[in-house]
């Protein structure tokens, strides 16, 4: 249900049930965080892609097995915080970026996957469906929290609650995903950009996603403090001293994770 390949230092990984568009099961959500997990602690990946295979990438939670766990009287299962949750947190805490190739539909838990992502590169017809509110349900896989990072509590407030198509043009005018290009070139072009993450200094980047993280939700004098911290800790990498000595050869610096 998941490949995984590691190439140029990019771990892409890919949901693999084209014939349910990539719905998660308790056993793809399971495969997906083990495949995540393994990115994060693996030296040699140093940018993450997450896509799926065929017309979609990802409907969200398979319907047919909710079903079932409704009909049992399992309700949800434990499914959100034993799967969603951690897979959230793990994409987002990363050291490491990680950019979604939006292939197709994302829909539900799949929309709010590619919305944790650092960066999203859509197809031309790929659509974003916050299809919670349809079923009677509520924003999870942190789409409260990141979807009004990205366009504004208003406008995510109609977003969720609507649950209206959200098409990939008004997509990047809204800020949602980074670059809309023809389906036949989302991967190449996602996979351009994570290796040209992968080349970059692995550590500034992780103390990047960490100050963002930590700047949205404190004061402007804690948010201060963090970045000197980590200013301190991003000065006593090899990176930084290579790059200082480079940029005064008038050399192209050559980043190496360290």
């Amino acid at each position: 249900m998941i490949r995984y390949d590691l190439t140029d230092g990019v771990a892409t990984v890919t949901l693999d049930r084209p014939d349910a568009m990539n719905s998660l099961t308790a056993e793809l959500k399971t495969a997906l965080l083990d495949a995540l997990r393994r990115a994060a602690e693996d030296p040699a990946v140093r940018a993450v892609l997450l896509t799926g295979s065929g017309r979609a990438f990802c409907a969200g939670q398979d319907l047919r097995e909710h079903a079932g766990n409704l009909e049992a009287g399992r309700g949800l299962a434990g499914t959100v915080r034993e799967h969603y949750n951690p897979i959230v947190e793990l994409i987002t805490t990363m050291p490491k970026p990680v950019v979604a190739a939006v292939n197709g539909v994302a829909a539900g838990a799949g929309a709010s996957l590619a919305f944790a992502c650092d960066l999203r590169v859509a197809a031309e017809k790929a659509k974003f469906a916050m299809a919670f509110s349809g079923i009677g349900l509520v924003p999870d896989s942190g789409a409260s929290w990141t979807l009004q990072r990205l366009v504004g509590p208003g406008r995510a407030a109609e977003l969720l609650l609507l649950g209206e198509p959200l098409e990939a043009g008004r997509a990047l005018e809204l800020g949602v995903v980074t670059r809309v290009v023809p389906a036949e070139d989302v991967l190449k072009t996602a996979h351009e950009l994570a290796v040209r993450l992968a080349q970059g200094p692995t550590k500034a980047y992780a103390a990047t996603k960490r100050s963002l993280a930590y700047a949205a939700t404190h004061t402007l004098p804690e948010a201060l403090e963090l970045e000197a911290v980590l200013q301190d800790e991003c000065a006593a990498t090899e990176d930084h001293l290579n790059a200082t000595r480079a940029f005064l050869n008038k050399q192209k610096p050559a980043f190496e994770g360290r």
